[in-house]
């Protein structure tokens, strides 16, 4: 019932899933980056930025429209922090994106690969929750989602800390080290930055449905 009632003025679920679309996009090229050829690498790389650049904007139009909204969906706060790490999610993409051009690094370990194919699965997740948040009809298939989320997260950092471990223990050159250490650190932050907005819209559901 609770969804039938849910004011929608403003717009805001339209920003919601716009950026939403823009995580898993980030997430997808991400994925690409990590079996690229070396010639391939910064056309992909460019393609993270544009995405991180509309997510932007989409950023800003949602608080642009917060202040200017008199009846929102839920708490103003929440919305802040919603569309908030929705944008972090993408920052964090686009910092290992980058890291990979900056390191030239040219060739993906598996853990790398495995990282950040469970980054997507938790990016095709948040887009799933962002969709049914508009109707709290939905509340035990989000509830659901979101513990997917959380065992993705667990399970990025698990993929983590072995990577951490075989690179610490078998390269010998010190600059990889440093160079593989940031970019499994970054992957794991992007699934970090996924249970933040699930942490949020959970807590809408429990106060909401």
């Amino acid at each position: 019932m609770f969804g039938r009632f849910m004011p929608r003025e403003g717009r805001f679920f339209d920003f919601f899933n716009a950026h939403a679309e823009q995580v898993v996009l980030a997430a997808q090229q991400l994925v690409a980056l990590m079996s690229a050829s070396p010639e391939d690498m910064p056309g992909i790389v460019s393609a993270i930025d544009e995405i991180e650049t509309q997510a932007d904007k989409i950023t800003h139009d949602t608080v642009a429209l917060l202040h200017t909204t008199f009846i929102t969906p839920f708490d103003r706060d929440a919305i802040h922090a919603l569309v908030n790490d929705l944008d972090d999610i993408v920052d964090a993409i686009q910092d290992v994106a980058e890291g990979i051009s900056l390191y030239n690094i040219r060739r993906m370990t598996p853990d790398a690969v495995q990282m950040a194919e469970l980054t997507l699965s938790c990016c095709e997740r948040v887009r799933q929750i962002i969709k049914l948040i508009g109707d709290m009809e939905h509340a035990s298939d989000i509830l659901r989602t979101c513990r997917e989320i959380e065992q993705l997260e667990s399970d990025c950092d698990r993929v983590m800390r072995s990577a951490l471990g075989r690179v610490f223990r078998d390269e010998r050159d010190p600059l990889q080290v440093i160079k593989m250490k940031a970019i499994y650190e970054g992957l794991e932050k992007i699934t970090d930055h996924c249970e933040d907005v699930s942490k949020v819209v959970e807590g809408l559901v429990l106060e909401n449905a």
